[in-house]
């Protein structure tokens, strides 16, 4: 639900804990880094953010201190980065004031951040289970109140209404805590917010219930306040689950780092270091299989790297003395001794999670929405009921008629229909695109699904599969193939398995086959010595420079055979192209791949933007271009090296086949290799941003003919809340029409800014 849920909702804490739990001033300067000379940035975990309601006032709060440069609360990760001043007006900061802060004037819990505060989801579990003690609480009275609706005795009334109060007062406690907590924390620190209304709601509706009850009255509305209760808990539950899957990205990605490494020790010896104890200078033991902890140059030994990380790309780089190696990276084959030259905060790794940080942190526009929504809502709900109560207990002199009538301007005001009007079409939307093999990973992605004009593509795994496929085998002797095939099935290089898995039958048997990391297979025979690898190891000549990865075979340093590579297209990804191209996207190509392939495979797809050998830097460089410009990107990609792209885009989309960290990063991810899955997402995309208008003018249109008749007395608290429930199963239906649309070919309009900007220029 997009109402604003302030601090508690996690879990009710007492502030005075809060206070004595602030860290020191000592962990607070060595948790942060140097931004600039005179800047130093600290993160801290946030765990009661959950709306842009929230986010507001913890920014505002941080802003007015003098010390702070800027302040920035990232809702995907509950995390709010604070950059300030070491000192102000000759007086040195001590950051703990801002830690208190935060938890003083605004009553958030805050830490030190950790990636342990990624990991479960407790208040996710909770909210359904709230969800199910209120349904059940809400079944049983209302069985209970159908039998007093049918005529039942006074006594037999005054029971029922007995056994509603019993049920219904667990209910309210339990799972009407979060609406409590949230209020009580607002009002406490001189705020308001849209669990005011709705905590005087149930509670009013409550109370006149049970004095109704004690006085033996014919009417009670137990029913009334427990299914109120139960529809709001089920808006938030959609809307917290629709946002809680765009969480998993950057912890996933700070997995890749390992927990430390063994340091060679001037003596001679060795030590295990936690990775943020190892120090540039430190000479690190990296045995095959292991990942690299920090950026850093290889001192001695050969191998070959999984650079996926950095460049995207499926085959393997070798690296050798000297080489520069970056964190995160994997070590594959050989065993290499590396020096440091970064620490772990500034490696390789850190900077792609701050991209993606800094690219989540910046979409503003859905907080302005939540800030103006919590801002006029609680106010205009908190006068009319005030309104309501002493217009009629002054000109009508009955005070009970009164409350009755406030009771029921709360009620039929909740924003029940309102909250529901966005993630329950999210929720259908999500679900008819799992049918047709997409995921959706964060709701509100639709919505700018539809918004986009520009649709970027990596190559490697995106437009192609990420396999390589032998172009010229009938090029090739079969006798060279038995040989080649003998050698290749010695090594876990691609290529190589690529080799031996195109030998069309049986392959000759060598011993004593060696692999030389980052080169290729050698065999000594009587015949000579075969080589099996890159251009430049078997036959001492120049590397390749055409379209394809080439292997070669050699005899005695004699070229015998050249076997060919390239990536095979994704399947339908000329037609995919070709869909957005005829809706009028502007579409591009973004690789860390060799020029002359991404050129081959740009005219193959007939796209004219390109660009290759990008790092992950540039990538996001690209898309923050575009966006600068006015465009709204798609990007599609799968490695780990676009993950900074995928979340500084405007939207994103993963293949299942891409790596954890960038299926975590994409908004969505399509499970088949069918590439004909983005312009799927796109049209039902728009279909549901229609629907959700279509649902906002539905709620917005019940207050404007509902409110009148509650303020003119009209609507009992019961009938109150059977006309809120009611505009919720409207837009409940109205969204499920989603699912009865037939898929037609996607037909879009012009997008704007997509062909006002020259092709050319768009990825200068």
């Amino acid at each position: 639900m997009t109402v604003c849920c302030a601090p508690g909702t996690e879990g009710a804490v007492e502030l005075d804990r809060l206070r004595h739990a602030l860290p020191s001033t000592e962990e607070l300067i060595l948790s942060s880094r140097t931004i600039q000379p005179g800047l130093r940035q600290t993160d801290l975990g946030v765990p009661g953010v959950y709306c842009g309601a929230c986010i507001s006032t913890i920014e505002k709060a941080l802003h007015a201190f003098a010390e702070v440069e800027r302040a920035r609360v990232n809702l995907s990760t509950k995390r709010v980065s604070i950059v300030w001043k070491e000192q102000v007006d000759g007086r040195v900061t001590d950051p703990v004031d801002l830690v208190r802060t935060i938890v003083n004037a605004t009553g958030y819990d805050a830490h030190l951040f950790t990636m342990a505060d990624d990991a479960g989801d407790k208040l996710q579990r909770d909210l359904i289970r709230a969800v199910a003690v209120s349904g059940f609480a809400a079944t049983n009275i209302m069985l209970l109140s159908v039998s007093v609706w049918s005529g039942a005795d006074a006594s037999t009334r005054d029971l029922f209404h007995w056994i509603s109060a019993m049920i219904a007062a667990p209910a309210l406690v339990y799972a009407g805590r979060f609406f409590y907590q949230s209020a009580w924390n607002a009002i406490r620190h001189g705020r308001t917010n849209m669990d005011v209304p709705i905590a005087l709601a149930i509670t009013l509706s409550y109370v006149v219930s049970l004095w109704e009850t004690m006085h033996h009255g014919d009417h009670a509305w137990f029913d009334a306040t427990v299914t109120l209760l139960f529809f709001l808990l089920i808006g938030r539950t959609l809307d917290h689950v629709m946002r809680d899957r765009a969480r998993a990205a950057i912890s996933g990605l700070a997995r890749l780092s390992p927990r430390g490494a063994m340091v060679m020790l001037e003596d001679g010896g060795r030590e295990y270091r936690p990775v943020e104890d190892i120090r540039p200078g430190d000479r690190l033991m990296i045995a095959a299989g292991e990942r690299i902890p920090v950026d850093g140059e290889v001192e001695s030994g050969r191998s070959d790297l999984d650079l996926s990380i950095v460049n995207g790309e499926s085959a393997p780089v070798g690296v050798g003395p000297g080489g520069a190696v970056q964190g995160g990276t994997l070590n594959l084959t050989g065993s290499m001794v590396v020096r440091a030259t970064a620490a772990a905060r500034d490696s390789f790794l850190a900077e792609v999670i701050l991209l993606m940080e800094a690219a989540e942190g910046g979409r503003a526009r859905y907080r302005r929405i939540a800030d103006r929504a919590a801002q006029l809502y609680s106010p205009a709900v908190h006068l009319l009921a005030l309104i309501a109560f002493f217009s009629w207990g002054i000109f009508g002199g009955d005070w009970k008629q009164a409350m009755l009538v406030a009771v029921a301007v709360l009620i039929i005001t909740c924003p029940c229909a309102l909250g529901l009007a966005v993630p329950v079409v999210q929720v259908v939307a999500a679900g008819r695109l799992f049918r047709n093999g997409v995921m959706v990973k964060d709701g509100s992605a639709m919505e700018r699904l539809a918004e986009i004009d520009t649709v970027l593509f990596d190559k490697t795994g995106t437009l192609t599969l990420g396999r390589p496929r032998l172009i010229n085998a009938q090029e090739v002797k079969p006798a060279y193939f038995e040989i080649a095939g003998g050698l290749a099935v010695h090594s876990r290089h691609p290529l190589s398995q690529a080799l031996h898995g195109s030998v069309p039958g049986a392959v000759t048997m060598f011993s004593g086959v060696s692999e030389l990391p980052g080169q290729g297979l050698e065999a000594r025979t009587e015949e000579g010595v075969y080589r099996l690898g890159n251009r430049v190891f078997a036959c001492g000549s120049a590397a390749e420079t055409g379209t394809a990865s080439e292997v070669v075979l050699s005899l005695d340093e004699k070229e015998l055979a050249c076997f060919r590579f390239e990536d095979a297209i994704r399947p339908d990804a000329q037609n995919a192209v070709a869909a957005l191209s005829d809706a009028e996207f502007a579409t591009g190509i973004l690789s860390g791949d060799r020029a002359p392939v991404v050129e081959a495979l740009a005219r193959r797809l007939d796209v004219a933007l390109w660009r290759a050998e990008l790092s992950p830097r540039d990538k996001v460089d690209a898309v923050e271009e575009l966006g600068r410009n006015r465009n709204r990107v798609l990007m599609v990609g799968d490695g780990i090296n676009d993950a900074p792209a995928l979340a500084a885009a405007h939207v994103s989309i993963a293949p299942a086949t891409a790596a954890d960290v960038g299926r975590q990063a994409a908004d969505f991810v399509f499970m088949h290799d069918s590439l004909n899955a983005v312009p799927l997402a796109i049209e039902v995309s728009k279909r549901a941003g229609r629907l959700i208008r279509q649902n906002f003018a539905l709620a917005i249109g019940y207050n404007v003919f509902a409110v009148p008749i509650a303020l003119a007395g009209y609507a009992t608290p019961l009938i109150a809340a059977v006309a809120m429930s009611t505009s919720s199963i409207i837009v409940v239906a109205n969204a499920l029409r989603l699912n009865s649309m037939a898929r037609t070919e996607i037909g879009l309009a012009p997008m704007g800014q997509a062909h006002t900007v020259p092709a050319e220029a768009k990825l200068a």
